[in-house]
């Protein structure tokens, strides 16, 4: 006796529905990794910021301990202010602000927005060895009536 296979029963492979779930699942985890991902690369440009712009200030006290007479003047145009400077720019996308006189300085550099950055961010060392994150611009920070402090805008 000959069994009658049922033909529909036997066909292997998915449902047209079953792929378009699979690939709705896919797309819903990428946007997720995504989002994350774009979160944790900014904060990551946000601490190379920050650590390039500490370095500026370290290599600046450096400068004008060697200085004779001791001075920040020209601290500018050494490799000790230009690679951490130019670090800290490939990271923001702007531009490192400096001003300088004698005795003082000020660098300031604007932030990528994250969650925890918002948007407009700056963060600014002086001589005094001040470090911080706030909503001003670079502009307003190292400002040239008080050329060598960072303000808080």
């Amino acid at each position: 006796m000959q069994k009658i296979i049922n033909s529909s029963r036997n066909k292997k492979g998915f449902t047209i529905i079953e792929l378009l779930v699979v690939v709705a699942i896919i797309a819903v985890l990428t946007g997720i990794v995504l989002v994350n991902v774009t979160q944790y690369i900014g904060k990551s440009k946000n601490a190379n910021i920050k650590g390039n712009m500490s370095t500026i200030l370290t290599n600046a006290a450096v400068y004008y301990d060697d200085a004779n007479p001791s001075t920040y003047v020209d601290f500018v145009l050494t490799a000790s202010y230009t690679n951490p400077a130019d670090a800290a720019d490939a990271a923001s996308g702007g531009t490192v602000t400096y001003s300088e006189i004698a005795s003082a300085f000020c660098a300031c550099s604007t932030m990528n927005t994250t969650s925890s950055e918002p948007a407009g961010s700056t963060f600014c060392v002086d001589t005094t060895g001040y470090k911080k994150v706030t909503v001003a611009t670079c502009a307003d920070r190292c400002v040239t009536a008080d050329v060598g402090v960072c303000t808080d805008g």
